[in-house]
């Protein structure tokens, strides 16, 4: 595995581990911040995948558009599709206001990135 694959998840596990850590909170919990770094974990997940397949990839928080590369790389990524759908607004929307997420939000978002970061890891053989 190359040095910036290693950087990226580890990147995506500090996230992770931010978001699984909010989601246990039971005073004051953030959900956005569940939500955020739900979606932060997935997108540096694709993003290492990317970098580790020598792929280039744009500076985006689309996960859409990261889906949509890691799809030509190996047709299976479209398992994904559906959580990284539900986790794509997170990257932007719930950092301002008038948008925010709620406690169903925030455990729906733990699920998809639950999914999304196995998923991935299995792709990288972790």
């Amino acid at each position: 595995m190359n040095k910036l694959t290693r950087e990226w998840i580890d990147k995506a596990e500090d996230d992770w581990q931010v978001a699984k850590r909010e989601s246990r909170v039971t005073r004051r919990p953030s959900y956005n911040a569940v939500c955020f770094h739900a979606q932060q974990c997935a997108e540096k997940y694709l993003k290492a995948y990317l970098q580790e397949s020598g792929v280039g990839f744009p500076h985006t928080h689309n996960l859409s558009a990261l889906l949509g590369l890691c799809k030509t790389l190996d047709p299976l990524f479209v398992a994904t599709q559906t959580d990284l759908e539900a986790l794509n607004d997170y990257s932007v929307d719930v950092r301002y206001p008038g948008a925010g997420a709620d406690s169903r939000e925030a455990r729906a978002a733990i699920r998809a990135g639950q999914r999304v970061r196995k998923f991935v890891r299995t792709k990288l053989s972790l």
